[in-house]
């Protein structure tokens, strides 16, 4: 990231997740200038991922970390300026698109949001009390805080299975705890964890709380169909029920959906000319790196053809 050289930009890409750095390709590649605002690490939650085996190119696998640091460089090779900082705002101003950040005010013509999602919370008794001391988000970044120590992983999905994965590498028990009774994530992903002897399943129970003194101790369970309560002993507890579109600033700017997510058309286009939204943080029903990336595609052409 180098010095901005001005804050007024043909097109402004908010977040850095493949859907961004897309976009941020492709525009930079047709010479529109282009700035992309991300508030954290480039490559969003893609960079958790220790493992993608299912994107195209990379037949052995590719870390999301290193996958982001590729399309990072590939991007920035064609002229996107980048600047670390959180947007707070965005506002119109006739032709042009405001974005207010704590590190100062931007102008552009098109505007892609591409901001993704935060990391769902249980909001259980003792979740905010023992977070970072036993409570994570982030089986690829703490599982080694956890080494030969019994943990608990909540949810069911593609997600979660993959951290529970990785978790069963350091800790010396997973137990998976989900809410159904069978698992939502892909046929491949089960099938590990159900061979791995490390993973063991509490099948329709859910968190009531998370309990302890200085750190996890034990999390007491509910099985929802007889409402039986149980007490598992752990360590830690991995948290990994899913996402919520980080959308709070675009209230009353762009239609949302019920669940926070921006509305779009296949063309990536909110109902506000020259507002683009791509990737997780828009209404959608795959949440997968490649259709991230897709959907940064579809945006940057449209936001070209926009500007023209």
């Amino acid at each position: 990231m180098s010095k901005l050289a001005n804050n007024s930009y043909e097109v402004i890409i908010i977040g850095g997740g493949p859907a961004g750095l897309t976009a941020g390709l492709y525009t930079a590649r047709a010479r529109i200038s282009s700035l992309m605002i991300e508030k954290g690490m480039f490559g969003g939650q893609m960079v958790n991922a220790e493992e993608l085996d299912n994107y195209p190119g990379f037949p052995e696998g590719i870390s999301g970390f290193e996958l982001a640091e590729l399309m990072f460089k590939q991007a920035t090779k064609y002229g996107l300026e980048t600047i670390i900082t959180e947007v707070t705002g965005l506002k119109l101003k006739g032709k042009e698109r405001v974005i207010e950040t704590t590190g100062g005010t931007f102008t552009a013509k098109a505007v892609v949001i591409a901001g993704g999602s935060n990391r769902r919370k249980l909001s259980v008794p003792g979740e905010e009390q023992f977070t970072g001391k036993g409570v994570s988000y982030c089986a690829t970044c703490d599982a080694a805080f956890f080494r030969g120590l019994p943990t608990a992983l909540v949810g069911g999905g593609n997600s979660a299975i993959a951290e529970a994965l990785h978790l069963a590498k350091s800790a010396s028990r997973v137990t998976v705890i989900h809410r159904r009774n069978q698992l939502r994530a892909a046929p491949i992903l089960q099938e590990k964890a159900f061979a791995e002897p490390k993973i063991d399943f509490r099948w329709e129970s859910v968190v009531e709380r998370i309990e302890g003194e200085d750190s996890v101790q034990r999390i007491r369970l509910r099985q929802v169909k007889t409402g039986e309560e149980s007490t598992l002993e752990v360590s830690g507890v991995f948290i990994s029920i899913g996402f919520i579109p980080s959308t709070d600033y675009l209230k009353g700017i762009l239609p949302l959906a019920d669940d926070g997510s921006i509305i779009t058309n296949n063309r990536m286009e909110t109902k506000v000319a020259g507002i683009f939204a791509a990737g997780d943080i828009r209404q959608k029903t795959e949440w997968q790196v490649i259709t991230a990336a897709g959907d940064g595609a579809t945006a940057a052409i449209n936001v070209e053809e926009f500007l023209t």
